[in-house]
């Protein structure tokens, strides 16, 4: 009996011995094999993308990414791998990149921190409501839903309804995902104005001749179109100011052109001068009714903080720089020799070449 008894043991143990040896080559080849999988290549064909949507869990990304072709296992392997680099519940939204060899492991980390393709749009200093309009509904791959939009209509739908878009969005860069719309950009950018304009007003000259923000916002539109080189700014912001503050007209071009509209072909004539409309500056005392570009955050504060002097005139040296003058007897002068090349006095070489 004792007999049967060991034997009945000795077979129960090596059956568990088998078993467990089973079972060890079992988990061995299950762990060598989702390592392989986590980390073997799991995109091998040309660059491309996949896109996870807001409310995508686990399974639904892995489905997504084994729908794009990649490698990525069966589900309870995403699930373990989700889990050992602490990615389950973490995944974001957006757009990532498809390389050649990426493993699993890797994309699923990049989507974990957030590291996904980001696209540019910029608007430039100086660019009118609709360049900027333009611009936008040339970029891709943003998604277009001012297309059939007035500007009332889009003001309207950024939460501004009756203002002007004018001048309303700071030029700078913008980054965006793929699903990301043209009002998005124009909501942050608008924000971004907001903020960059109660900065440089808070900040103003206490001898300011504006009277509030949206004075501010106009005049810096005007310094961004008058010129574009850096140093000027703060001397043209300073000629317009002491013409405000002595009820001089601010006879600038640039509102001229604004107010032209599509009718302005390049050239500035005499008779455009003279034909009164709300943004001629010629004809109509102090600023204009809104900003005529966008400016950027210089300009802005260019406008509150103008620099010091006694300039009342300056006019275009023809490359980008220009000559400030306090009498209306130097500036015509200036005006002779710049502008209509003659009775230039020599003076170090700064004459305009013939």
């Amino acid at each position: 009996m004792a007999g049967g008894c060991r034997r009945v043991f000795g077979t129960a143990l090596g059956v568990l011995f088998v078993v467990l040896v089973l079972a060890g080559g079992a988990a061995a080849w299950g762990w060598n094999h989702y390592q392989r999988v986590a980390d073997g290549p799991a995109w091998t064909g040309e660059p491309t993308s996949v896109r996870i949507e807001r409310g995508d869990g686990l399974r639904t990304v892995v489905a997504r990414l084994r729908e794009a072709g990649v490698a990525a296992g069966h589900d309870l392997e995403g699930r373990m791998l989700a889990r050992q680099i602490a990615a389950a519940g973490r995944l974001k939204v957006g757009e990532s990149a498809l390389e050649p060899g990426i493993p699993p492991r890797e994309l699923l980390r990049r989507r974990r921190d957030g590291r996904v393709i980001h696209y540019r749009v910029t608007i430039v200093e100086g660019w009118n409501i609709r360049q900027l309009r333009a611009a936008l509904a040339a970029a891709e791959p943003l998604r277009h839903e001012t297309g059939d939009l007035d500007d009332a209509a889009l003001m309207a739908a950024l939460g501004h309804p009756g203002q002007h878009p004018e001048g309303r969005f700071l030029p700078e860069t913008y980054l965006y995902q793929r699903g990301d719309s043209d009002l998005d950009i124009l909501r942050r950018a608008y924000a971004a104005m907001e903020q960059a304009l109660a900065e440089a007003w808070a900040n103003r000259a206490p001898d300011t001749p504006l009277r509030s923000p949206e004075e501010a916002l106009i005049l810096a539109s005007i310094v961004e179109k008058e010129t574009g080189q850096a140093h000027e700014r703060p001397q043209i912001a300073g000629v317009f100011s002491r013409r405000l503050r002595r009820g001089m007209l601010l006879q600038t071009d640039p509102t001229v052109i604004y107010g032209m509209g599509s009718a302005y072909d390049g050239n500035i004539r005499k008779r455009d001068l003279t034909t009164d409309t709300p943004y001629n500056t010629y004809t109509r005392p102090g600023l204009p009714p809104t900003p005529i570009a966008m400016p950027g955050r210089a300009a802005l504060q260019a406008a509150v903080n103008p620099a010091p002097g006694d300039a009342l005139f300056f006019v275009s040296r023809n490359d980008g720089t220009h000559v400030f003058s306090a009498t209306y007897a130097e500036h015509a002068a200036a005006v002779d020799c710049w502008q209509r090349r003659r009775n230039c006095p020599a003076r170090n070489g700064a004459e305009p070449q013939q």
